[in-house]
C-alpha cells in the first residue's frame, strides 16, 4: 500500500510522516506535562496539542497546495483552540505548547525540533513586508508565557526566552533572554532543561546597580579634589 501511495505523484506520500510527526507530538505532551495522567487526557482534553494536529493536517494540505482547505482548517482551530498557528509555518518535530491560550504563529515561521512554548506568545511580524519576515527558533528553545518574538531573526538552539520579554534581535546558541527590550543574560538558567524565572537576573536592576556603583565613585573622586581644594 505505501509503495502503491509513493507512485501516486506524492500527494499522498507523506502521509506516513504525518502520523509519525502526531504520535511524537502526543508523547511529547504526555512526557513535558506533569499533570498530564494519561495519554487519553493528553489526546482528549488538551488544547495545545489539539491545535497543533490541526497545523500538521492543515500543513499538510498547504504543502499540496489546497491554500483555502489549509486556511479553513486553522480558522476553525483558532475558533475552538484559542490559538492559531498560520499553515504555512514550518513546525518540527515534538512540539509542545503548554496551556496554549493566545498563542499565535506566523505563516513564515520556522520551528525546530522539541521546542516548548507557553501561553500568550506571539510568534509574528514587524509590518506588512513580504517573503520571510517571522522568526525561526532553532532546536530545543523555550519561550515563556507572554513572550513576543517578532520580525524575521534566529533563536540559537538551546536558548530561552523568559515571560514577558520583547524580542527583536537575533539571540545566539545557549543563551537566556529577559525583559522588554529583550536582553542577552550571559548564563544558562535551567534546571532539566527547563525555564527557571525565579532564578533570572533583572537586566534593568543590574544595569541601575552598575550606574549607582558608577555615581559612588564619581562622588568620592569629587570628594577627593574637593578636600584637596579645602587644604590648600
Amino acid at each position: 500500500m505505501t509503495r502503491l501511495l509513493r507512485k501516486r505523484g506524492g500527494f499522498y506520500c507523506d502521509l506516513e510522516e504525518l502520523s509519525l510527526h502526531l504520535l511524537e507530538d502526543i508523547r511529547a505532551y504526555k512526557r513535558n506535562d506533569p499533570a498530564a495522567r494519561s495519554a487519553i487526557e493528553v489526546v482528549l482534553l488538551y488544547n495545545g496539542l489539539h491545535a497543533t494536529i490541526d497545523y500538521r493536517i492543515a500543513h499538510w494540505f498547504y504543502r499540496h497546495r489546497c491554500f483555502f482547505i489549509a486556511r479553513a482548517i486553522s480558522q476553525w482551530s483558532k475558533m475552538w483552540t484559542g490559538i492559531e498557528i498560520h499553515p504555512g509555518a514550518r513546525i518540527g518535530r515534538r512540539f509542545f505548547i503548554d496551556h496554549g491560550m493566545g498563542v499565535v504563529i506566523g505563516e513564515t515561521t520556522y520551528i525546530g525540533d522539541d521546542v516548548l512554548i507557553y501561553q500568550g506568545v506571539t510568534l509574528g511580524g514587524t509590518g506588512k513586508e513580504h517573503g520571510k519576515r517571522h522568526p525561526t527558533l532553532e532546536d530545543n528553545v523555550i519561550v515563556g508565557a507572554g513572550a513576543k518574538v517578532l520580525g524575521n531573526l534566529r533563536i540559537g538552539k538551546n536558548s530561552r526566552i523568559g515571560a514577558g520579554s520583547v524580542v527583536v534581535d537575533n539571540v545566539p546558541d545557549d543563551c537566556t533572554v529577559v525583559g522588554i527590550p529583550g536582553r542577552i543574560v550571559h548564563q544558562r538558567i535551567m534546571v532539566d532543561g527547563q525555564l527557571m524565572h525565579n532564578r533570572m537576573p533583572d537586566p534593568v536592576k543590574c544595569q541601575l546597580n552598575r550606574l549607582n556603583y558608577e555615581v559612588q565613585e564619581i562622588k568620592e573622586q569629587l570628594n577627593i579634589t574637593t578636600s584637596g581644594r579645602t587644604d590648600c
